[in-house]
């Protein structure tokens, strides 16, 4: 069971962790690499970069499609590198091994 220090070492460590994740940018991209997305290891999205070139010859709908295609990108990236982290910081937390 555990007892109080560990309880507080468990939550600094998810803190630690939490902090390393946002510290990773990925950069998620649409099929035709006009629109680019990026992320942190904490999914959450930093920026979106639409090529201008785009913006004035494709429908709306086909640059709705392009920002959505680069942010499911870019949090599938997140997501495999967030996991890599965790799973490299899992041996250090006590009782979870």
């Amino acid at each position: 069971m555990f007892g109080l220090d560990k309880l507080k070492q468990v939550q600094k460590q998810a803190k630690e962790m939490k902090e390393t994740l946002s510290a990773i940018v990925v950069e998620g991209t649409s099929s035709d690499g006009n629109v680019k997305v990026q992320a942190n290891g904490n999914k959450e999205v930093l920026s979106v970069d639409i090529d201008q070139s785009i913006l004035h010859v494709r429908e709306k709908a086909d640059i709705d499609r392009l920002v959505l295609e680069a942010i499911q990108d870019a949090m599938r990236l997140a997501q495999n590198e967030s996991e890599a982290h965790i799973k490299g910081m899992m041996p250090n937390i006590p009782g979870l091994r």
